[in-house]
């Protein structure tokens, strides 16, 4: 595929690569996840500063109205330097959930300014990655509403202070706006292998503010995550590409009876396979992001797709680095292991390759 950022798009990409080479170099990187609370601040600072936290939001909410491949140029460098930021899930998912609201217009001001942050909790018990699979009650009419029920993944939500999450209405699925300290609701946070923090809730009796039409909110839920899942694959393509990087640069380096392992032919071939599947994951992100303004089930096709061959590509070119570096490829000293971990979570971010091949496959079946 032929594609070229914009000059502003190229602007965009580096100062993503710059803040991530000032705040999140890969040489300290056990130092600074010491830090972890102080720097991911300084982070969320910086880019608010910046102006990324307004991008994704529509000019109609008071943000930038930035595109999706305007996102893709920043989450190409948060891939590449591994900055654990909850920005998908604080600045893209969320305002494309609650955009056009007014009872949102506050929140979305707060997130655009950096002093608040947000999460969705749309996943539950026995549902899998299944967002028509909805539990979670809704009682109430006009503007209270109270909610019953569980949501079993948020994604970078341990921080949040604001929570969209989806519950059933008579109506149907509906989306509710729920405050982190709201009386009634159980915030349960924890940390993964790649040190993103995320929470499961439990709600019951949390009072709500609704957000849309009753009843209406299930293909706005499904564009909202599809135009999370393009983020994902551009940070998946730059961590991809730092990793190919890196491990280059050991094959160029390490020795073994006298000369460098990169001239070892068999292990020439497997890092040419490695980058081609770096290329093809390129090449699969940039038709996703362009697809999302197409019709629904073309977009999901085409989402699905890439989502279930970037994951793929993602993992080989992960485990391949590893492989290649031997033994210590495995050590958290090493920021290969680091890259690895984090292809491991954008695998299942969103959705499995099984779920989203599904997806691709017979997308009736998930109600699309």
């Amino acid at each position: 595929m032929n594609f070229e950022y914009s000059d502003e798009q190229r602007m965009l990409a580096d100062s993503a690569n710059r803040l991530g080479a000032d705040l999140w170099p890969s040489s300290d990187r056990l130092k600074l996840l010491e830090r972890f609370d102080d720097l991911t601040a300084r982070t969320a600072a910086q880019m608010a500063e910046l102006g990324w936290l307004m991008l994704p939001i529509a000019e109609d909410d008071g943000g930038l109205g930035g595109s999706a491949v305007d996102v893709m140029a920043i989450m190409e460098g948060v891939g590449r330097h591994l900055i654990p930021t909850s920005y998908v899930a604080n600045a893209v998912l969320v305002p494309a959930l609650v955009s056009g609201d007014p009872a949102a217009a506050d929140l979305l001001a707060a997130i655009g300014e950096g002093s608040a942050k947000a999460a969705a909790g749309l996943l539950e018990p026995d549902g899998g990655y299944d967002l028509g699979w909805v539990e979670c009650a809704a009682t109430g009419s006009g503007t209270e509403w109270t909610l019953t029920g569980e949501k079993l993944h948020v994604e970078d939500g341990a921080d949040a202070d604001w929570f969209v999450v989806t519950a059933k209405t008579d109506a149907g699925i509906s989306l509710f706006l729920v405050r982190a300290d709201a009386p009634g609701l159980t915030v349960s946070r924890f940390r993964a292998i790649d040190q993103h923090r995320h929470a499961r809730l439990k709600l019951d009796g949390v009072t709500a503010v609704l957000i849309g039409e009753a009843g209406a909110a299930l293909p706005k839920v499904e564009l909202a995550v599809d135009k999370a899942i393009c983020a994902h694959l551009a940070e998946a393509v730059g961590s991809m590409e730092a990793a190919l990087a890196a491990t280059l640069d050991y094959l160029r380096t390490r020795k073994q009876f006298g000369v460098a392992i990169g001239s070892f032919q068999s292990l020439q071939h497997r890092a040419v396979d490695m980058g081609i599947a770096l290329e093809e994951a390129r090449s699969m992100s940039y038709r996703a992001t362009l697809s999302l303004g197409l019709p629904a089930a073309e977009r999901r096709r085409v989402v699905s797709a890439a989502k279930a061959r970037v994951g793929q590509c993602g993992l080989y070119v992960g485990r391949q680095a590893v492989q290649l570096h031997g033994g210590v490829g495995f050590s958290d000293e090493l920021i290969i292991s680091h890259h690895l971990k984090r292809q491991m979570m954008l695998d299942c971010a969103y959705g499995s390759v099984e779920h989203h091949v599904a997806r691709f496959v017979a997308p009736q079946v998930l109600g699309a």
